[in-house]
């Protein structure tokens, strides 16, 4: 393999290096020994190589061993040959020249240098495999493929967050799904569902009709099937509902300030939660007779049902928000001028109530397919044909078909633009249609309505060979020699949707009809009057609506929640969720959700610190001193993007400092490796007991290899003070270890190894 074009540029000073670094964010990296990053370089293991090379061989002065009376003062740029071989270090401290020792062969030692081995990339092969085969969590990526795949050499104490996970990066909502999903594992529902509300108000109807993006992107898809995330969430919404007394709460402190919601769609509902969660007083206007917008009455009962919906509002009329309904701002003497002058701000989530038409002759002889549904859901049952068309491929378009189906039609088709691959519909909600002997006729256009004596007969359609142009803009191509006719005595339009925005006069910016609002902010050209959901955006899934009502809510009331998932956080890898399980299939209550739970693998990154240095380092109380601070060796390592240290991009380290030891000390340096010379620890262990006579005062013992950053064992530091080294306290500090290990499939041998080095260390 050959290395990619970069420029080198030998530095003078540190000055000079962390300037470089600091100008060309991204571009530049330091090289000292070159031993890590020469094989990261010519292996392409990232998508982007650097542009520059800033070389710290070339500056002087950084390559030293001082002696004080407080301790060693050893300078970044000491090789691990030079270590090894200093008289001081080999007599005082051992530790460190014991683990130099072990480091590869001793021609990397005379290169690799003391700040690049605690500096190195991550060691894992997925990480490290070759033109970046692999683009993990630890690269950015969204999976970790060594969760399910070979994990012999990785973490035995859980994992850690170093990116968003999949899942919640493909929820449009954001929902922190692992965070939930630990509660839910541990029965803790009230947590989960504290966690869920955070995000999304209403899980227990997102529950039930969310696409559940997030499990077309979960780690187990194409190991044993996705973890159910939509059925979990599901079973906690209810469960929410169920206690809502307590978990839909109204807020503890009222704020004087209140706001107007126009529509009590899912972006208006998602809205007022999160104002009135914030102690606002919240207004919501609604046209219709209930509550829920297009939950109400676009969608069919038998996928979500309308008592859902009506428990849901019900919590939410006990948090204090009001609904005034069969009120349509614009008339009934209510305007957006009233509201604004009434209302501190307002909020417009109106949503797309419009059905786009055809222009087509006898083009009013079609049903819209908004009006179809809506009538439906005022408890109507609409007039429908034996033989019904519905053209469109969207979801409304399914929704109407099914609902034709379910009607008593004796026939219904589908027909649309795009093909069956393209359809905009999801692809669960085509499976369901096709079930109910839905005929779909992908790839093709309405040309020609037939009607005889005004009465319907049927459609001619034309092939149609592509939806977009070379631009992306819609823009349908036919093959009129390619005909067919359809027959129908009824045709619902399903095309897709449009807004009505006329009760905002002229005075709100709208593009096409659609409302235009600041991206971060939501707001629109008038002051206090924000948008979102359908009515800005145009059709979409409910959890977007629910997180553009959410983030409107978060501008108004200027609120930036934390996290449940920070970055950096050490997560619990469970056994069980690592084997093959299956999915469950039927969940219908607590204990299901608890068992799915259990298949999630809470994804996070496993890779180990293979730096031998590392741990020494910490077991020695080191310091490490860096351009611009001074940090101690437990804080200095952490799991992140690309790096195994809390070093900024422009940050190098100076100078390691490493306390005088007491005269009772004992130390060394214990590591397993399949060979003597070369590999990377398996496991090793570092150990420093300062004595009082036979017994240990004081216990210093770091594992590396065997977690994400090297790992100090606190409770058997704890448990070894007053011990005496004899094979009993080994076999005791092994188990001690041992309960809080979790073993992924492949590697539980690492385990032994652990209660072996300790065994062997304390006698």
């Amino acid at each position: 393999m050959t290395l990619r074009n970069f420029k080198h540029i030998s530095a003078s000073s540190l000055n000079e290096a962390t300037d470089i670094l600091s100008k060309v964010n991204g571009k530049a990296v330091a090289i000292a020994g070159g031993t890590d990053l020469l094989g990261v370089l010519k292996d392409k293991i990232h998508a982007q190589s650097p542009e520059i090379l800033v070389d710290l061989k070339t500056i002087p002065d950084l390559s030293y061993v001082k002696t004080t009376q407080k301790g060693i003062h050893i300078g970044a740029l000491t090789t691990l040959t030079e270590i090894c071989q200093n008289d001081t270090i080999k007599e005082q401290y051992g530790l460190l020249a014991q683990a130099a020792l072990t480091v590869a062969s001793p021609q990397l030692r005379n290169m690799g240098t003391l700040g690049g081995n605690i500096c190195q990339e991550p060691r894992c092969w997925y990480y490290r495999a070759p033109d970046d085969i692999f683009h993990c969590l630890r690269k950015g990526g969204t999976k970790c493929g060594a969760l399910l795949g070979d994990n012999r050499y990785h973490s035995i104490f859980g994992s850690v967050r170093v990116a968003k996970p999949a899942c919640s990066e493909t929820c449009p909502g954001s929902i922190e799904i692992p965070a939930y999903m630990d509660y839910v594992r541990n029965g803790d529902l009230d947590s989960a569902a504290l966690i869920l509300l955070a995000n999304n108000p209403i899980p227990s109807i997102t529950g039930r009709i969310c696409p559940h993006l997030c499990e077309s992107q979960c780690n187990r898809s194409e190991f044993d099937g996705a973890v159910s995330i939509r059925n979990v969430e599901r079973v906690v919404g209810d469960y929410i509902l169920d206690n809502a007394t307590e978990l839909l709460a109204p807020p503890q402190k009222e704020l004087k300030e209140s706001v107007a919601i126009i529509g009590a769609g899912p972006a208006g509902l998602s809205a007022a939660y999160f104002l009135r969660k914030a102690g606002y007083k919240v207004i919501v206007y609604e046209k219709m007779p209930q509550a829920g917008g297009m939950l109400t009455y676009g969608i069919p009962a038998d996928r979500l049902a309308k008592d859902v919906i009506k428990r849901q509002i019900k919590a939410f009329e006990a948090m204090g928000i009001e609904f005034k309904f069969n009120t349509t701002v614009g008339e009934n003497g209510i305007t957006l001028t009233d509201l604004q002058e009434k209302f501190e701000n307002v909020f417009l989530a109106s949503g797309a109530w419009g059905e786009r038409t055809l222009a087509m002759e006898k083009a009013e002889l079609l049903t819209p397919g908004i009006d179809f549904l809506a009538a439906m859901g005022l408890g109507e049952k609409p007039a429908i044909g034996k033989k019904v068309l519905v053209i469109g491929g969207g979801n409304v378009a399914v929704d109407v078909a099914v609902t034709a189906s379910r009607l008593g039609a004796e026939q219904v088709t589908m027909v649309c633009l795009e093909s069956r691959d393209t359809m905009p519909a999801f692809e669960e909600e085509i499976a369901e249609a096709l079930h109910e002997g839905v005929t779909i006729q992908p790839s093709f256009g309405p040309d020609r309505i037939i009607e005889e004596n005004g009465s319907l007969t049927g459609l001619e359609v034309v092939s149609c060979t592509s939806v977009f142009d070379e631009n992306g803009r819609f823009n349908p191509s036919f093959d009129t020699s390619v005909k067919q006719m359809i027959e129908a005595d009824q045709i619902i339009l399903a095309i897709g949707q449009s807004t009505d925005i006329s009760y905002t006069g002229d005075q709100v910016k709208n593009n096409n009809g659609w409302i235009v609002i600041d991206e971060k902010t939501r707001a629109t050209n008038l002051k206090g009057v924000y948008a979102g959901g359908d009515v800005t955006s145009g059709p979409a899934s409910v959890i977007h609506a629910v997180a553009a009502g959410r983030e409107t809510a978060y501008s108004i009331a200027d609120i930036r929640p934390e996290s449940n998932m920070p970055m950096g956080q050490s997560l619990e890898v469970h056994f069980e969720s690592h084997g093959k399980c299956g999915r469950t299939q039927d969940i219908k209550g607590i204990d299901d959700i608890r068992s799915e739970a259990q298949r999630c693998v809470n994804c996070g990154c496993i890779a180990v610190n293979a730096s031998d240095m590392a741990p020494a380092l910490m077991a020695l109380g080191a310091k490490i001193k860096t351009t611009k601070r001074i940090l101690s060796a437990d804080d200095f390592f952490a799991a992140d993007i690309m790096k195994c240290t809390i070093l900024d991009h422009d940050e190098l380290v100076e100078e390691i400092e490493i306390p005088a030891p007491e005269t009772t000390n004992r130390q060394g340096y214990q590591k397993f490796r399949i060979r003597n010379a070369i590999d990377f620890p398996i496991v090793s262990l570092a150990y420093s007991f300062d004595m009082d006579g036979d017994a240990i005062k004081d216990a210093n013992i770091v594992f590396g290899a065997v977690a994400p950053i090297p790992l100090r064992a606190q409770a058997i530091e704890d448990f070894l003070e007053g011990k005496k080294l004899e094979d009993e306290t080994g076999v005791a500090a092994g188990e001690i270890a041992a309960q809080s290990v979790k073993p992924l499939l492949k590697n539980a041998f690492k385990v032994q190894i652990v209660k072996a080095l300790l065994k062997k260390v304390l006698v």
